[in-house]
């Protein structure tokens, strides 16, 4: 029997709408901001916390790094999101906590934001951020990142990544949270209006259109309550670079949103963590 046809999604700006899919949203923001600023504070009074390093000459180029009790088995870079245009590290601080606890350093950049850069311009400051970061920590890198932010640390897993062959040798797994890796369907929505992509921006720095780096292992990372946009792109990135060679693995995270899916990396034994920190 013939399948019924998937109706055709005319309300892009609908479909990236958190905000007013999630009850009591505006609950979310002060709560990051005190928990983080809680956890910056903590780590400080013990000589754990190195903030406002500078990887760049502007003022939002800067990352603060946070380091576990003993020597770091390697490095973590945790990319925030907020649709290239809001936040910055200083609300996700304490999404450190996960990995720290299991002895492995995090460095959190800020990056200058849309419209003032345009996305490609992040790519390469996130860049740059790892490139700093991993010059103070040895070993493995991983790369973690939510929304916005999973879209940039895939970005620089791609055959044409920004980062030089030393540094992105050293990356063992990335893992894209509520990741957006197709940038196309944003030409169609009121968000472009601040992010000003145009058609071969677009293309040219989404990653579900690029090739993956040889040897690359994806984790693609999504609340299994979230927006069905979020949860096809998610399953869309791991689907298309495990047919170009990559080791890959999308999963849905059980009663999880857009907001709520990140939480897993403060707690050291989440399946998040787990997963970020897999060998």
């Amino acid at each position: 029997m013939p399948r019924a046809p998937v109706p055709r999604l005319v309300d892009w700006d609908d479909a990236y709408a958190n905000v007013t899919h999630i009850p009591g949203a505006e609950r979310f923001p002060p709560a990051w901001s005190a928990a983080a600023t809680a956890f910056r504070e903590r780590l400080g009074a013990s000589g754990r916390a190195r903030l406002d390093l500078g990887y760049g000459a502007a003022p939002r180029q800067r990352l603060d790094l946070f380091l576990p009790a003993t020597e770091p088995i390697g490095l973590i870079v945790f990319v925030h999101g907020g649709y290239w245009r809001a936040f910055d590290r200083s609300s996700w601080s304490h999404l450190a906590a996960g990995a720290t606890e299991r002895g492995w350093a995090v460095a959190m950049p800020s990056y200058t934001l849309c419209p003032e850069a345009r996305i490609a311009a992040i790519g390469r400051e996130v860049a740059a951020a790892v490139a700093l970061a991993a010059g103070l920590v040895a070993g493995p890198i991983r790369l973690a990142g939510h929304s916005a932010g999973g879209h940039l640390v895939t970005r620089l897993a791609c055959r044409d990544t920004p980062l030089a062959a030393p540094i992105a040798g050293r990356i063992a797994h990335v893992v894209s949270i509520s990741g957006l890796h197709d940038l196309r369907p944003l030409l169609q929505t009121a968000l472009n209006d601040v992010l000003r992509l145009d058609a071969a921006e677009a293309g040219a720095e989404s990653p579900a259109l690029l090739a993956p780096r040889d040897g690359t292992r994806l984790t693609c990372w999504v609340g299994a309550g979230e927006r069905p946009e979020f949860i096809r792109q998610n399953a869309l990135l791991a689907n298309i670079w495990y047919g170009l060679g990559a080791a890959t693995r999308a999963v849905e995270e059980p009663g999880r949103h857009h907001f709520d899916v990140i939480d897993g990396l403060a707690d050291p034994r989440h399946p998040l963590v787990e997963a970020l920190l897999a060998a």
